[in-house]
């Protein structure tokens, strides 16, 4: 890997790191703290806000509670890395430069794309005019504001998978007068062995939430909801969890990217197609003996840390090394007092363990607070954020060195 900015008599190599979620953050600290001794390499991390955004816990927002501020610029004063605020317009892979709020342009050596992805608003007419999303905290806290003064009503929570799920139960708990209704094509804890998949649906039934699965919905009105060939749902509010896309940001700039506009990655997470490129979490197309990964916070972060490695060997002449990661649990909040921890196979596969009731409760509050006290840890001790399981046999592809 090679440097290209003067900067007075020394040569700069500049890492530029577009995303501060999970991965992006993981990246960002971890490339600070393995290079914060070198003069010659400035790592940049760019996001549009400054507060770090527990998306894990979006849910909670949504219902009125409050989050503990997370600040990413004072946490980042104790690595060295820069903090840009802005959003990302524009990439110029060949050019290597990222244009910020259409105003400002930033150059690279390397680049590490983390943007992420947000509610599939564009799916079916009608959800960006009429549904809320939990995209941001700022999404989520107006969805709150609708909900706070409604004293009866309906709210339909669109998509049966994990984010539905913990929406529809954290809403039903905390305003048991309305009526929460959640939509899907799957049954909810689909993914769960069948105990955890029957405590789960007991807990709906428990909260009061209805459940219409094997449906699809085809349009959201102000006033209610469509559904394939069946009668419409009147809805006061609806929730829009069905479904993700990434930014077209990455096809714009000729990244080579899967049908779903997430950047094809090598074993290493550079980009096939521009070396100088490395993509991580819901932003990467990144391929495991078992599939294509999906994204979640367990597996963004340890895309994140093996980029920032990855990149670090690199400037040290060292060959970056292949990228294995297995999945190891499903953990789904069901309100504040209830939840299910699904443990899995490294390909995600439901094991025959789980957890329930209290003890699921405990684990999964334990893992939605870990991120934060994790990256605050990686500052002081960065090799201590690059452990996580490898998968075994199930994440080994044959042409990876």
């Amino acid at each position: 890997m090679s440097t290209s900015h003067q900067a007075g008599t020394a040569t700069t190599h500049r890492v530029l790191i577009l995303g501060a979620g999970y991965a992006g953050m993981a990246a960002a600290i971890q490339l600070a703290a393995r290079t914060r001794r070198r003069a010659d390499v400035q790592v940049t991390l760019v996001n549009a806000q400054e507060r770090f955004t527990e998306r894990l816990r979006l849910h909670m927002v949504a219902t009125g509670q409050h989050l503990r501020e997370m600040d990413i610029p004072a946490l980042l004063a104790d690595t060295g890395a820069q903090f840009v605020r802005g959003w990302v317009t524009a990439v110029d892979a060949h050019a290597k430069t990222v244009r910020i709020d259409d105003s400002r342009v930033l150059h690279y050596d390397t680049l590490v794309y983390g943007l992420g992805s947000v509610a599939d608003t564009a799916l079916v007419p009608g959800v960006e005019e009429h549904a809320y999303t939990l995209d941001s905290a700022d999404d989520a806290a107006s969805l709150a504001d609708r909900l706070a003064p409604l004293a009866d009503g309906t709210v339909v929570v669109v998509g049966s998978g994990l984010t539905g799920v913990e929406s529809a139960a954290e809403i039903a708990e905390r305003y048991p007068e309305l009526n929460v209704v959640l939509v899907g094509r799957r049954e909810p804890g689909a993914t769960l062995n069948p105990r955890a998949r029957a405590y789960l649906r007991a807990a709906l039934d428990r909260l009061g939430v209805r459940v219409r699965c094997g449906t699809a919905v085809t349009k959201v009105l102000p006033d209610s909801v469509e559904l394939a060939g069946e009668t419409p749902i009147a809805a006061d509010v609806v929730l829009w969890t069905g479904g993700t896309r990434v930014s077209p940001l990455a096809t714009a700039a000729g990244l080579t990217v899967d049908d779903g506009g997430r950047v094809v990655t090598d074993a290493t997470l550079r980009s096939v197609s521009h070396p100088d490129v490395y993509a991580i979490g819901d932003a990467a197309a990144i391929r495991q003996g078992y599939g294509v990964m999906h994204g979640t916070c367990q597996s963004g972060m340890p895309t994140g840390v093996h980029a920032a490695v990855s990149i670090a060997r690199a400037l040290d002449g060292r060959r970056p090394r292949p990228f294995r990661f297995g999945y190891y649990h499903t953990p789904v909040s069901l309100g504040r007092r209830d939840a299910v921890v699904q443990f899995t196979h490294p390909d995600d596969s439901p094991r025959r363990v789980c957890l329930t009731g209290r003890a699921a409760v405990w684990y999964k509050e334990t893992v939605s607070a870990s991120p934060w006290p994790t990256y605050r840890r990686m500052v002081k001790l960065p090799s201590s954020g690059a452990f996580w399981p490898r998968g075994g046999r199930f994440t080994r592809l044959r042409d990876a060195r």
